[in-house]
């Protein structure tokens, strides 16, 4: 359900576009439905409660406080369908001192803690590439419905889902939570290092950088002693076991950076590869998707669009039979399925869905006569 003046915020991100439709968009709506209105007019308060009452789920985005005061919150909608699952997703959730507060992920990322730990040492804290608390917590979103539906399967009630982006990105604190509340210790900056596993992180080859991410001192040996060919580092002290590592990594990443740096990456991506170290070069983009592996498991789908003839998607990662083969519908534009859903769902007459275009109180989607440029 989009507000029919501009829909969702993400159709207006448009660098880049495709076509004159933001990718930003496109990349986060397929498979979805559009239905545009006007949900502070009585039509379209009314619409949305009649689709609330034959729902399973209904998912919201609003600011805490803001779906009670629309008349679409969980009690009022709950009251005619109890067995409904109704997931609000907000800022800061629905209970405390800052449940009242806007927030996006960017401002997540900064007072969850992640952008203290991540960037350089001597640089400016830094947010993830994307948005990766909104990604997370819509993960945490699926499980949880799912979890509720699960239970109403039992139970034969409906439940409210209190998720929260700040939840969810202190949930991505993990082992640097784990660490602070239980030592006290507060983590420092590494760049692209990691705090604990040692060596992980970027190294110089002759031209250009890899990442290696040895994870276990049996890695440790097998690199020394099978990639780098410095066996006398798989049995010193300072380094065979991890926690030694970490400790004396000042001593060990000097030996280990001189040595990349006198043979190419393809050079030392065979000899990680044989010797069962995880290594890998450092792509942009366009060798992401050039790559033979992302090819070879279809991870990018075409799928046709009403206005721009066709969309390139990344695939979704489920692993499972039925998503591989899927036909998923493209993004919409803002109101296609408005008349469908009305007509189809409620029940709406042609004559009436006419009436609520006349008044303003729905919108829908009129392909335009122009072509669209190529």
């Amino acid at each position: 359900i989009e507000n029919i003046d501009g829909g969702d915020d993400t159709r207006a991100w448009s660098v880049p576009s495709y076509k004159g439709v933001s990718t930003y968009y496109l990349c986060a709506n397929r498979g979805k439905q559009s239905i545009a209105l006007d949900m502070k007019s009585p039509e379209g308060l009314a619409i949305v409660r009649e689709l609330a009452a034959k729902a399973d789920i209904v998912v919201e985005n609003f600011r805490s406080g803001t779906a009670d005061r629309l008349g679409v919150g969980f009690k009022e909608l709950s009251a005619s369908n109890p067995r409904l699952i109704y997931c609000s997703i907000s800022g800061y959730g629905q209970t405390g001192p800052d449940a009242g507060r806007p927030g996006y992920d960017f401002v997540m990322q900064a007072e969850s803690g992640l952008m203290a730990i991540t960037g350089e040492s001597n640089g400016e804290p830094m947010r993830v590439g994307v948005a990766i608390t909104d990604i997370v917590c819509g993960m945490v979103a699926t499980q949880s419905i799912l979890a509720a539906l699960y239970e109403r399967s039992t139970t034969g009630k409906g439940q409210f889902l209190d998720l929260s982006l700040i939840d969810c990105a202190l949930s991505l604190l993990i082992n640097v939570g784990s660490g602070y509340l239980n030592t006290g210790r507060e983590v420092a900056r590494y760049g692209n290092a990691h705090p604990t596993v040692v060596p992980y992180q970027i190294f110089e080859a002759a031209d250009g950088g890899f990442a290696l991410a040895v994870g276990n001192d049996r890695q440790f040996a097998a690199l020394c002693e099978q990639v780098v060919d410095l066996p006398h580092l798989a049995g010193d002290s300072r380094f065979v076991k991890a926690g030694a590592r970490a400790t004396n990594r000042e001593a060990l990443i000097p030996q280990l950076a001189a040595a990349f740096r006198t043979k190419t990456r393809d050079h030392w991506m065979a000899a990680c590869a044989a010797a069962s170290v995880p290594a890998g070069t450092v792509k942009s983009i366009p060798e992401v998707f050039d790559s033979p592996n992302v090819r070879e498991r279809g991870l990018v789908q075409t799928l046709p669009h009403p206005h721009l003839g066709s969309v390139a998607m990344v695939r979704p990662a489920q692993g499972l039979a039925a998503q591989l083969n899927a036909d998923f519908t493209a993004p919409p534009m803002l109101g296609q399925d408005t008349q469908a859903v009305l007509a189809e769902i409620l029940g709406y007459s042609a004559e009436t869905i006419d009436q609520l275009i006349g008044t303003g109180a729905i919108g829908v989607y009129t392909p335009s006569a122009e072509p669209v440029p190529a």
